[in-house]
Formats: C-alpha cells, structure tokens, sequence
C-alpha cells in the first residue's frame, strides 16, 4: 500500500469516479449476499416440504412460548436476585423484538407470497436470476467507472513522469539509457494502471462482498460466525509473507525486461550493421539469453503466486468447517451445546444451517478473488516503486533560485579550471576534463582538434549545461552560467550535432522547433539560408513532408541542412558544430561551409572537428588542441603546424586519408 499513497496526488482529481464505482460496488456486495439467502426457502420447501407461511407460524408459536415461559421464570424469581431478573428481561425484550418483525412479516410479506412449494420455488429462483442480473449490472458500471478513473489517474502519471524526465539534465537522464526508460514508460506503468484498477474495482467489491457475508452470518449464528474468524491470523501471516516474496521477484522481472527493451532497441538502431557483419546469429544469441533469464524471473512469481490460492482455499475452507461442524453435531443432536458451552439461543434446524454455510462459503469466493488480486497488486507495487523513483530523481543541473539576467552575448566564454568526471566513472580513471583554462572572445570562430575521447565535446557541452562541471566555473561575458536560468541562457546557442536528430514530423517543423513562435516566413528564409529549399522543392508535399523516424526518409546531408537551417532560425548569439560534417559526403560539406561563411559572422562559434578541411580552415579564426581532458596548444593553423607535434600528426594523416578516400 505504501507505493501507492505516492499516487493519491494523481487519483484525488477524480475522487468523485472512485466514490461513485464503490457505491455501486456496495450494492453488488449486498446483491450478493441477497442471492445466498435463497438458500433458506430452498431447504425449506425442497427439503423439509414446509411453506414459508407455516415456518412463520411455527416461529412465531415458539418465539410466544418462549417469552411466556421466561416470563413465568422472572415472576417466581425473588426480587432481591436483581442481576439474574435483569439477564431474564433482556432476553423477554429480544425475543418480543424478534416476534414483532416477525408478525409484520406474517401481515405484510408473506400473504403476497404463494403457499404452493412449486410456486414458492419459482419465485425465488425468478428473484435469484433478477438479483444476478442487477448484480451484474452493478459490477458492469463499477468496472466502466474504475477504468476511466484509472485511465485518467495514470494519464497524469504519465504525463508528469515525461515532463519530469524532460526537466532532467543529460547526464542524468542518460544514465541508465533509453531502453530502461522505455520499459517504465510503457511496461511498468502498464503493470501499475492494472494494479490501479483492482485497488478501485475488486479490492473494494470482494471485501465488501466478504463482509456481507459474514455480517449475514453473524445474524444467523454469532457464535459459530466467531470460531470461523479464528483464522484470520494466519491469513494475515500467509499474505505478508507472499506478499514479501512476490514484491522482490516482480522487481527482479521488471528489471530483466528492461534488459529485453534494451536488447531491443540496440538491435532494431544497428540493423545495418548487424545485416552487414552477419551479427545476426550473435544477436539472437544475445535476446534468447536475456528471454530466458526473464522466463526465470518470471517463474519465481509464478510459482509464489500458485502457492497463494491453493494455500487460500485451504485456509478458507478450514475456517467454514470450524463453523459447520459443531453446527451440525447441534442440529443433528438437536441441543444448544457442547462441552456445556452455549452455542445458540435456540435449537437449529437444516435450513438455518445451510443459510449459516451459504454465507460462509460465499465469503471463499471474494477470499479466493483477492488472493490472485494479490499477487497482482504487489506486482503493481513494485512496477509503481520503479516509476517513482525515476520521478524522484533530482537533476544535477538546477535552476538557480535567484537568477542573474543576461544580456546577448557580446564580450568573452571562459572556462576557468574546469574540470568534470562522469557518474560512475572510476577514480582512478582519467578525469573527461582536468583544468581546462580557456578564453573566447565574442566574434571568434574556434575549432576544438583531438582524438576520440579528449574531452571537446564534454567541454562546449558546459556552454547550454548539459552538464556542470566538477570543479571550476564556465562565464558568459563575465557571468557564470550556473547563475543564469538554463532558459534564457540556451535561447543563445544554437547547436547542431555530428547525429542529425530529426523528429518523425514534417521538414517545416522540425525546422521551427529551433524557435517555436516564428512566422512561415521566418522558418522559409531560414530554410533557404540553409540551402534546404534545394531538396525541398523536388518533394511533392514540399515542406509539409514527413522525414521518417530518425529523418530516415532524408539523406545525410539533407539532414545535416535541416538541423543547420533550426540553428540559423534560433538566430543563436553562440554557435555550437559538434562535428556537424563528418558523417556527410563532400559536396553536402562543401555546401554547408557555404552556408556557414555568411551566417557565422558576428557570432562566437565553437566548431568540434577531427578534419581541418579547406573549408574549414577559412571559417576558423583559432585552433585549440585537446587530448586527455586538457588543452596542449592553442593557436592558428599555421602556427600549430610547427610548433605541435601531435596536431601537425594529425593534419596531416588527415590529408592522407582524404587524398586516398578521393
């Protein structure tokens, strides 16, 4: 219950659904105790050929005798024997009660009912039928109106767990990869809202069904309703610890189908390389080993969960005997007795017996319901512990609370002593930064060389703080920019990455989304800036077509001037390649140095490249050369070239590779 309490917030708006289905649930709970109480006309007429008129009469006979002789017995009492005359008038007050409903009984219900036993049958199985068809009904209603109450209660679930993903910064949002969150998204919050449902559906209508019963019981017998409930206790004990059980072999599971997700995903992005290097048997491999530990996962549940009804019915069954037996050596004995211990007021026939079984025994049914329920709600429980503790994650990049303003950029970037590890990197691995020193002037262009791994991406990826740095500070015009809100601060920068991420929408908006309130216009002239009105013009639906998942249905370089023609409409005070022509061909690159000649004046651009290409070369004002988290020289090109062995190295391999590529 206690992962559930976190989804009152979510549930609460729609309290009104949940009140109204449990209404309706009471009413299919008193339906149903109703319809077991036919048992006693039933025996009545089949069995013991007496008519419900002549069972009247006949109580109504007995309950008279018996208040005349228990007043006969408090008359020849003495009065000074004030506590045994006080217990005679309780019991003469009871029993005129129960004669009273009684008579009107005989004068108001029982003249509308038919004497004959084949009558008498027909009636009741008539009102049998209308009672299950109004219960039905009822549960029909309860049902409709949980599922939407549930739809709506996860939907805002949902929605805040997205919008709470999204107000995380990268590096915690990616810690544990898409596919993990993928299986929260869908699968757990799946196992959550079936959860949901049974907590508002059948956990509210069996126990009430329950407690019908044993209400209905109480009133036939009291203290044979009493020793069935002896068990109770040991209910309580077998569900905690199946309950215990069932929790942490559920998480277990939920954790290996992430693994599946993963499996999933991975396989269904790297297609192609999978095709083409012939990996499809080790990725087969690979799922039916993460399939297989998820059927073991699985079959711990499932074997926790056998247990439960089983092991219910059994309990179950055992309370009603409790109840039964005695009741049976007293109607079969015909006394009120056992062991001098008085179990009833009056002598019981087979009829009250079978109503006392027919309300016990349809208290198993609601008993065996909830144990499979359960399984399922702990089950619910830990997919709910996994939500929120994506929820409760707390991003490492935060808002300050006091935000300094910040004009657009015009004077200077610095990093000073920046140095950054990412989480769960091991200390004794190298920092991704370690006193980084760096300072830009407003206008330059700046290429950041190096090899895999040295640190440039980490490094502009501190401007729109996509991550913070472990120790020292990053300025904008003399303003730190964990001072300034991360909304004001990334409306500057504009960013285009070696992955042209596109979004599976049309040309149009994937190129608006670099600035979501700009005109047609505005997008059009960016597109043609771009040089996207090149490609763009030869589609049919021009810039209303859809480019596909992943801008699939786009090459590589049309991708590339989709993401550079966003960039241009955010009108970005700084400028962020992060190796934006790598992936493209020669002519595509050719075009996009076009584009950037004219849109990166009086902009600061900080341009990641493992290439000094011709074009590039004309764009850069400075090269700066990393490796190992640390900047080893800065300078112009031809600078570099003689006094930085590792940079002369790689210019020139570079030219190499080019020269043999051509």
């Amino acid at each position: 219950m206690g992962s559930f309490v976190r989804l009152l917030p979510y549930v609460l708006p729609h309290r009104r659904l949940f009140i109204v289905s449990a209404i309706f649930g009471l009413g299919v709970a008193l339906l149903w105790g109703t319809n077991l109480s036919v048992a006693f006309p039933v025996v009545k007429v089949l069995l013991q050929g007496q008519s419900l008129q002549e069972y009247a009469d006949q109580e109504a006979d007995w309950y008279g005798d018996e208040i005349a002789a228990t007043t006969s017995e408090l008359d020849s009492l003495p009065a000074r024997k004030l506590k045994e005359r006080a217990r005679l008038q309780g019991k003469i007050a009871e029993k005129t009660n129960k004669l009273t409903r009684l008579n009107w009984a005989r004068k108001q219900l029982l003249p509308h009912l038919p004497r004959d036993a084949f009558d008498t049958m027909a009636l009741v199985l008539g009102l049998l039928v209308v009672g299950t068809l109004l219960k039905g009904i009822g549960i029909f209603i309860q049902d409709v109106l949980i599922g939407s109450a549930v739809e709506k209660s996860v939907r805002g679930v949902r929605e805040a767990c997205f919008e709470h993903c999204l107000s995380l910064d990268y590096q915690t949002l990616s810690q544990d990869g898409t596919a993990p969150l993928m299986a929260r998204f869908t699968n757990d919050i799946n196992v959550m809202s079936s959860g949901l449902k049974l907590m508002g559906g059948k956990v509210v209508r069996e126990p009430l069904k329950a407690i019908t019963c044993i209400v209905m019981a109480f009133w036939v017998n009291w203290q044979l309703t009493l020793l069935s409930l002896l068990f109770v206790p040991i209910f309580a004990v077998v569900f905690y610890r199946y309950g215990k059980a069932l929790k942490a072999a559920s998480h277990r599971m939920m954790e290996s189908m992430s693994r599946i997700y993963e499996t999933l995903e991975e396989s269904f992005h790297a297609v192609k390389v999978i095709i083409a290097f012939n990996g499809t048997t080790r990725q087969k491999k690979k799922f039916r080993s993460e399939n297989r530990e998820y059927y073991h996962k699985a079959m711990q549940v499932v074997r926790v969960d056998s247990l439960t009804n089983p092991t219910t019915e059994l309990l179950g069954l055992v309370a009603v005997c409790m109840a039964l037996l005695p009741g049976a050596y007293l109607v079969l004995r015909g006394t009120r007795e056992i062991w001098d211990i008085r179990l009833t007021t009056e002598v019981m026939d087979v009829a009250r017996l079978s109503l006392l079984y027919a309300f016990l025994a349809g208290t198993i049914d609601p008993i065996r319901k909830l144990s499979s329920v359960y399984s399922r709600l702990k089950r619910a429980s830990a997919a709910t512990d996994r939500i929120f503790e994506l929820i409760d994650r707390v991003p490492q990049v935060t808002a300050p609370e006091l935000p300094q303003q910040i004009e657009r950029h015009h004077r200077s970037i610095e990093f000073h002593n920046v140095s950054f590890r990412y989480d769960g990197q091991v200390l004794e691995a190298p920092e991704a930064l370690s006193k980084v020193n760096l300072l830009v002037e407003a206008g330059e262009v700046l290429a950041l060389v190096g090899g895999n791994g040295s640190g440039k991406s980490t490094l502009v990826h501190m401007l729109p703080r996509l991550f913070d740095p472990t120790e020292g500070v990053v300025r904008i015009d003399g303003i730190d920019v964990r001072e300034v809100n991360p909304f004001d601060l990334r409306q500057q920068i504009g960013i285009v990455t070696q992955e042209p991420l596109l979004f599976n929408d049309t040309i149009f908006e994937n190129i608006q989304f670099g600035r979501l309130d700009a005109t047609p216009d505005e997008v059009h002239a960016a597109a043609r800036q771009a040089l996207v009105t090149e490609f763009v013009e030869q589609f049919p639906d021009g810039f209303e077509t859809i480019v596909g998942e992943r801008g699939g249905r786009l090459s590589g370089g049309q991708r590339q001037r989709v993401t550079l023609a966003r960039a241009i409409l955010r009108n970005p005070a700084i400028l962020i390649l992060d190796e934006a022509t790598s992936a493209i061909d020669a002519n595509s690159e050719d075009k996009i140095h076009e584009v950037l000649r004219d849109f990166v004046r009086d902009r600061t651009v900080l341009m990641i490249t493992h290439s000094m290409a011709p074009g590039v070369l004309e764009l850069v004002t400075r090269v700066v050369v990393m490796d190992n988290g640390r900047i080893i020289a800065t300078g112009r090109h031809e600078d570099l070239l003689q006094s930085c062995p590792i940079y002369r190295q790689a210019y020139y391999s570079r030219i190499h590779v080019d020269t043999d590529a051509a």
